[in-house]
């Protein structure tokens, strides 16, 4: 059969165990949701088991139930890299052949010169750092002398930070622009703006204004090729960030997990056809990197209590996926994105025999099946429309 709407909900950052090169990493000893299922003593999340998540990987709390009413597996990732653009974007279709550049070191001097000669500004720190301990570190001096701060991590990002006090977010953003032109050369994935607030460094906290300025995909996406064909797509979190913008007949913007499940219901209420492809950022901003395992506990059960509300609106012309797009550990050393496998999980009351999906080769298949059921084709990636045992 042919879904009319297909609604991918994206878990950003709840992976499910190293994957087999993590050790490259250092994330061999990786496993977000199972660790944050100890470190809480269980969790409660009777939606996600009914669906067969507890199929997936033990979880401690998470019964492994007889007759789940989803299809389940996890999936592996083909490019090189952990971050959310390389996710998403292999979530579509698009399978790099080598990892975006990362600085541990922080930038060399040639493109801190780069960006002092494009923008005019003299940049503070330029250290990797998380961004909530870099704001105590060097918050006060920003607010002294008016330099932005600029830090990276183990992921392909140039973050600037500033108060809003002293450079509004519209200009904040107009700075990360004027640097994401000048290190296309250096290939460096992504630019982000971190506007903050507070008086000083004990009350420095990073506001809602965050805006991601990623390189555009280096080839079409499902987004584009569905976009082509007339089909609807809409973007909701910060997948029109992960995406340049390109591929998305509109979007929404969101602040929470909870703002975008909202939208997502919003928007699955007036729209008759296509794809809907929601960011769920709080598990990975909020906690994973803040390394809160308890608050990414109840995140996860936050999303739990809601998932009836979508079941709700699905009908038997409705898809609904559930994966994430790389693994954020809050257990483990470090505050950075973790190489892992991603879960799976499949329903619709057209399914009529729930089955395993298996452990699939790549974020891709989850493209490849909304292309195959649109009758478009995707260069990488296998379908599991087939699997699905629909009723017709």
């Amino acid at each position: 059969m042919v879904f009319k709407r297909i609604i991918l909900v994206v878990l950003d950052g709840v992976g499910v165990g190293a994957l087999p090169d993590a050790g490259e990493y250092g994330d061999q000893d990786a496993a977000t949701l199972q660790h944050v299922a100890e470190s809480v003593g269980g969790l409660s999340l009777p939606h996600l088991e009914a669906l067969g998540l507890g199929h997936i990987v033990p979880l401690k709390g998470v019964a492994k139930v007889v007759a789940p009413t989803g299809c389940w597996g996890k999936m592996a990732e083909r490019s090189p890299g952990k971050d959310s653009v390389t996710g998403h974007w292999e979530l579509t279709g698009v399978v790099l052949d080598y990892p975006f550049s990362v600085f541990p070191q922080g930038f060399p001097e040639e493109i801190i010169a780069t960006i002092r000669n494009a923008t005019g500004v003299d940049p503070l720190g330029n250290i990797a750092a998380s961004g909530t301990d870099i704001l105590g570190d060097l918050g006060e001096e920003h607010l002294r002398t008016g330099r932005p701060i600029i830090y990276t991590s183990s992921d392909s990002v140039l973050q600037i930070a500033a108060h809003e006090d002293i450079i509004t977010p519209e200009n904040l953003y107009s700075l990360c622009r004027k640097i994401k032109k000048v290190l296309f050369p250096y290939n460096i994935c992504r630019v982000i703006a971190r506007p903050f607030k507070g008086a000083g460094a004990a009350d420095f906290y990073r506001t809602a204004g965050r805006r991601d300025f990623p390189r555009k995909p280096v080839e079409k996406t499902l987004l584009d090729l569905l976009q082509q064909q007339g089909i609807v797509t809409c973007g909701i979190g910060k997948i029109k960030d992960l995406f340049a913008g390109k591929g998305l007949t509109f979007s929404h913007k969101t602040t929470s997990n909870l703002e975008g499940m909202k939208q997502t219901l919003q928007v699955l209420n007036g729209m008759s056809q296509g794809l809907i492809m929601t960011n769920l950022v709080d598990f990975d901003m909020m906690y994973g990197h803040r390394l809160d395992a308890a608050g990414f506990a109840t995140a996860l059960q936050q999303f739990d209590s809601w998932l009836p509300q979508l079941l709700q609106q699905i009908d038997s012309e409705d898809l609904l996926i559930i994966t994430a797009d790389h693994g954020c550990d809050p257990t483990t050393s470090g505050t950075d994105h973790s190489r892992e496998y991603v879960p799976l999980l499949g329903f619709s009351p057209a399914i009529a025999i729930p089955t395993e999906l298996g452990t699939r080769d790549s974020f891709a298949d989850v493209g490849a099946t909304v292309a195959d059921n649109f009758r478009i084709t995707l260069t990488h990636g296998k379908s599991f429309l087939s699997e699905l045992n629909t009723q017709r």
